[in-house]
C-alpha cells in the first residue's frame, strides 16, 4: 500500500499546492482557502474536518517563511501536541536522553520508536534501532507535512502509536526548467547551503537538490555537519497510470558536548550514512484506483566508543481502493517489511571486536477500511487489521468514528483506535536489552469540534482527547528494560487560522496534556502564537511559544522547565529573483534546556539571501 494515499486520514491543501513553486512575496498576495481537504487513497476529496481523526498540515508557505534547514524545528508549535527535542543551535545530533526525540500526546520514545515518520508514504523505520534520525530532513525538500495526532496503527502498523508524520516532497509543476538556492550565515560560525532545481516536459517531472549544514556549536565540542542529497523523478505513462521514483541520502557527523556540568567531558563524535529509495506505481479509473511501492532504507553508524552498525529494511506497500456505491470508499491494503542488520563493538575484547546482534525480522499486514457518506452530513468510517510478526504472531487491530456536519460551518467527529509496537532489535537483543519483551498496546479515545466564522476567513478546531495504556516498554532500575509502564494521558488541543487580510495571517495552536505519569520530552502546557505581514517588498514573520513544565530529564522525571521564546525574521524582495534576509531566534535570550544539562543557545541572528529562476 503506497501510505501517502492510503486513506481519508492523510491531508492535502489543493489551494496552496501552487504555491511550492512561487516566491514567498507573491503567494502571500494571494488569497489562501483554509478549507484544507484530504485526499484520499480514490482520489476523492472531502473536507478535513469530515475526517474523523485529528489531522494538521504545515503547507509551503509556512515552510518557507522559516530559515530552518531542518523541517522538525518548524513543525514545533505549529502541530498542537507535538513537540521536538533538542539539543543545539543544529542538529538534533546524538546526546544524553535522545535529542531529536519528537512526542505526540505524550507518546514518543527514545528517540522516537513510537511516532512513525514518512516521506511521501515511505516509512523511514530503521533496520536495527526502529526509529528515524531527526536531522535527515530537509525542509528546502519539502512541499508540506500531514500529521495525524493519535494512534494510525490500523492503517500504518507498528510504531504508529503516538501518531503520523507524512513529509510530501516537491515536485516540478511548471513546464520547463526552474532553479532555487540560499545562502546563509550567522552565529557560532553556522553556515547553510542548498541548491535545487527541476524539470518538466509533458509527462516527465524531475526534481534534485542538494545541501549542505555545518556549525562550530555554541558550546565546546558541539560541532555539526550535515550534507543531503535528494532527487525525485515522475512519469505519467497514460491517463489512468503514472510512476515514479526517489532517491535520497544524509551524511553527517555529530559530537555529543556532554552535559555542562563542572567537572563534565565530551561524549563521543558518531559518523551516520542514511538513505532511502522508493519505486511507485500508480493506478487511477473512475471506480478504482490504488498504489504499488516497493522501498529500501538503508543506513550506517560509526562511534568512537568502537560502536558499528549496518542496518536495511526493504519491503512493498499494496492498496486498492473501490467506489462501491455513492458516497462509498472501500480500501483494502498489504503491507510487508524486512528489518534487520548487524550490530558490534569493533574495539571490543582487545581490538578483536564483538557481534551484538545480527539478524533480520519480518513484520506483515493486510488491512480493509470503509468510508460511508450518508445524506451530505454524517461520514461513517470503520476498518481493521491483522498484523503479523515473526516473533510476536497475530494481532488485530480495530478502529472506528464518525464526523457529522452540525451545519455548514460547524462539524462534530469522533473516533476510537487500539494503537501497539513492537519491540525493536536493539530493545530485544543491544544494550540494556531484555529478549522477553511484549508489544506494547494503547487505546485513543477523542472528540472534536470545528468552526469557521467571517466565510471561512477564521477557523477554529478544538480536539479532546484520552490515551490509556499499559505494557509500555520503561527502564526498571536494577532490571533493565521491562514491560511494566502505564499510559493515563488526557488533554486538549486548539488551533486557529486567519487570514485578516491580503497582507496578513495568524496562527494560534494550544495543548495541554495530563499525564498520570509524566514521560520525559512533554510539556503540560504549549501555546503558540505566529504570524506574517506583508508591506510591499517586505516581509515580516514572528513567533512567540510558551512551554510549561517540560520534562527534561528522562532519568529522575523531576526536573521540569519553564520558558519562553519569541523569534522574527524580515526578508527584502531586491529583485525579481532573490530574497535577502536577516533572522533572529531566541530574542529574549531565555535560559532554557530540553534536555538536562545541554543549556540551549541565547540569542542567535542569521543573514543570508534566496534565489529563485
Amino acid at each position: 500500500m503506497n501510505i501517502r494515499d492510503l486513506t481519508a486520514l492523510i491531508l492535502a491543501l489543493a489551494s496552496i499546492n501552487g504555491f511550492a513553486q512561487e516566491n514567498i512575496h507573491s503567494a502571500l498576495k494571494d488569497t489562501v482557502s483554509l478549507d484544507e481537504v484530504v485526499v484520499t487513497g480514490t482520489t476523492v476529496k472531502v473536507n478535513r474536518f469530515n475526517v474523523p481523526m485529528a489531522v494538521s498540515v504545515v503547507n509551503n508557505l509556512r515552510i518557507a517563511e522559516s530559515v530552518e534547514s531542518n523541517i522538525l524545528p518548524i513543525l514545533n508549535g505549529k502541530i498542537p501536541g507535538l513537540f521536538v527535542t533538542e539539543r543545539g543551535i543544529m542538529g538534533f545530533g546524538v546526546a544524553g536522553n535522545a535529542a531529536g526525540q519528537i512526542s505526540i500526546r505524550g507518546i514518543g520514545g527514545s528517540p522516537t520508536t513510537r511516532v512513525l515518520m514518512l516521506i511521501d508514504g515511505h516509512p523511514q523505520f530503521m533496520g536495527i534501532f526502529g526509529h528515524p534520525l531527526a536531522d535527515s530532513y530537509v525542509a528546502s525538500d519539502v512541499e508540506r507535512v500531514e500529521v495525524i495526532r493519535g494512534p494510525a496503527s490500523i492503517l500504518y502498523g507498528t510504531n504508529a502509536m503516538g501518531g503520523v508524520v507524512n513529509i510530501i516532497t516537491k515536485k516540478q509543476q511548471k513546464e520547463g526548467f526552474s532553479a532555487n538556492g540560499h545562502l546563509m550565515y550567522g552565529s557560532y560560525n553556522t553556515q547553510k547551503y542548498m541548491a535545487s532545481g527541476g524539470y518538466r516536459k509533458k509527462n516527465l517531472s524531475i526534481f534534485a537538490s542538494v545541501n549542505h549544514d555545518r556549525t562550530d556549536g555554541h558550546r565546546k565540542n558541539s560541532e555539526f555537519s550535515i550534507t543531503n542529497g535528494y532527487f525525485k523523478a515522475g512519469w505519467n505513462v497514460s491517463e489512468h497510470f503514472k510512476a515514479s521514483t526517489d532517491l535520497g541520502i544524509a551524511g553527517f557527523k555529530a559530537t555529543d558536548p556532554g552535559p555542562d556540568t563542572l567537572g563534565a567531558v565530551h561524549g563521543n563524535t558518531i559518523d551516520i550514512v542514511r538513505g532511502y529509495w522508493s519505486l511507485t506505481a500508480d493506478n487511477t479509473f473512475e471506480s478504482v484506483s490504488g498504489t504499488v511501492k516497493l522501498f529500501y532504507n538503508f543506513g550506517e553508524h560509526k562511534i568512537t566508543d568502537g560502536f558499528h552498525s549496518n542496518d536495511a529494511n526493504y519491503g512493498v506497500n499494496i492498496y486498492e481502493a473501490f467506489r462501491l456505491f455513492p458516497g462509498n470508499t472501500l480500501t483494502a491494503g498489504l503491507d510487508y517489511m524486512k528489518y534487520g542488520g548487524i550490530a558490534e563493538n569493533e574495539l571490543a575484547m582487545g581490538g578483536r571486536g564483538m557481534i551484538f546482534k545480527d539478524t533480520a525480522l519480518y513484520d506483515a499486514g493486510v488491512y480493509t477500511f470503509m468510508q460511508q457518506r450518508i445524506a451530505d452530513r454524517l461520514t461513517l468510517n470503520a476498518g481493521i487489521r491483522y498484523q503479523d510478526h515473526e516473533v510476536y504472531g497475530g494481532e488485530w487491530i480495530p478502529s472506528g468514528g464518525f464526523a457529522f456536519n452540525l451545519s455548514a460551518v460547524t462539524t462534530w467527529k469522533a473516533s476510537v483506535g487500539k494503537g501497539f509496537r513492537s519491540p525493536t532489535i536493539q530493545e530485544l537483543y543491544i544494550w540494556n536489552h531484555n529478549p522477553n519483551l511484549s508489544p506494547e498496546r494503547i487505546m485513543n479515545y477523542e472528540t472534536g469540534i470545528s468552526h469557521s466564522f467571517f466565510n471561512s476567513k477564521l477557523k477554529t478546531e478544538l480536539t479532546g482527547f484520552i490515551v490509556n495504556g499499559d505494557n509500555m516498554i520503561i527502564t526498571v532500575p536494577l532490571q533493565g528494560l521491562q514491560n511494566a509502564g502505564e499510559i493515563s494521558n488526557r488533554g486538549i488541543e486548539l488551533s486557529v487560522n486567519t487570514r485578516l487580510s491580503e497582507s496578513l495571517d495568524m496562527d494560534v495552536t494550544y495543548s495541554y496534556i495530563d499525564m498520570k505519569t509524566p514521560v520525559y520530552g512533554t510539556p503540560k502546557h504549549h501555546l503558540y502564537l505566529g504570524g506574517s505581514y506583508l508591506l510591499k517588498k517586505f516581509l515580516f514573520t514572528a513567533n512567540i511559544q510558551y512551554i510549561n513544565d517540560l520534562d527534561s530529564d528522562a532519568s529522575t522525571k523531576t526536573s521540569l522547565e519553564t520558558y519562553t521564546l519569541l523569534n522574527g525574521r524580515v526578508s527584502w524582495k531586491a529583485t525579481k529573483f532573490a530574497d535577502i534576509f536577516l533572522s533572529a531566534e531566541n530574542l529574549l535570550n531565555t535560559e532554557y534546556e530540553t534536555i538536562k544539562y545541554y543549556s540551549m543557545p541565547g540569542i542567535t541572528i542569521f543573514g543570508g539571501i534566496k534565489i529563485k529562476l
